[in-house]
């Protein structure tokens, strides 16, 4: 027996801007959006904050940044991470690779970790899952002090990115080395986290759609992804805004997407559903 088809529909970067948490809210309210992932160091943290707790229904996580944004420390208590103002580097395989190769910042990594984690709760929100800003919650010495804290942090959901190659491959076509590469090194780094997530009883989904589509999850994508839809839990990711990403906010609140949802009798939830 096939079992229900259960879909989170979130978006990333919450609390970047303005139009972001703006495209957020409405697509939950007029759309299908159920989940989001909250950067509590950027310019519109306290503003999606607020419109978290007027939208109850939302299910909100941390979108843990440790590149390409603002760390919640001080530039003086991790040095090895962060320029003079604070900021992450930018470059996902420079980045990547020092966090890998250096041991002596892995202390410092665990402290601003801790500290993200502790500036969400301060929040007061429920916490939905977690998962990381161009997926560095994988990279493996982020993963290994999630999972050594996961019982201190309060992490029972997370997002295992593994988007599936030959099904994305029948949906969309061209950037094939970016999709190719992105399959790869993801699958590798989910296949690797899965054991740890299950011995500790962090629920997650069984795939994930949007990594290999790059900012691309419009209209048209949504609606061939929801007729191949599997059966179980699924998570669809996206980038909302009401400028650069229109057309991703503009996917989450059509009426067609939100008939065959109906059609199809696909479930939305969120993490804490799961």
């Amino acid at each position: 027996m096939t079992p229900p088809r259960r879909l989170i529909v979130n978006a990333d970067d919450f609390g970047r801007s303005r139009s972001i948490n703006k495209a957020v809210v409405r697509a939950h309210r007029e759309g299908i959006l159920t989940t989001a992932s909250l950067m509590v160091n950027e310019p519109g943290f306290d503003e999606a904050v607020a419109l978290a707790r007027e939208n109850p229904q939302l299910g909100v996580g941390l979108h843990l940044t440790l590149l390409c944004g603002h760390a919640a420390l001080s530039p003086e208590k991790i040095p090895g991470l962060v320029n003079e103002r604070g900021e992450f580097g930018n470059g996902p395989v420079g980045v990547g690779f020092r966090y890998f190769a250096r041991r002596d910042l892995r202390e410092q990594l665990r402290t601003e970790i801790h500290a993200q984690f502790a500036k969400f709760r301060a929040t007061g929100l429920p916490f939905d899952h977690v998962n990381g800003h161009l997926h560095l919650h994988l990279h493996p010495a982020v993963f290994r002090i999630l999972m050594d804290d996961a019982e201190q942090l309060g992490i029972r959901h997370l997002r295992l990115t593994r988007d599936c190659f030959w099904m994305n491959a029948r949906l969309a076509r061209g950037r094939w080395l970016y999709r190719i590469s992105h399959a790869v090194i993801l699958g590798w780094l989910s296949r690797r986290a899965s054991r740890p997530l299950a011995a500790r009883g962090i629920r997650h989904t069984q795939r994930v759609f949007g990594l290999l589509q790059d900012s691309h999850v419009d209209e048209e994508f949504i609606v061939k992804l929801l007729t191949q839809l599997p059966g179980g839990d699924s998570e669809l990711y996206s980038h909302p805004s009401l400028d650069k990403f229109q057309h991703e906010f503009d996917a989450l609140v059509s009426p067609r997407v939100r008939e065959l949802i109906n059609q199809f009798g696909i479930q939305l939830v969120r993490y804490q559903d799961l």
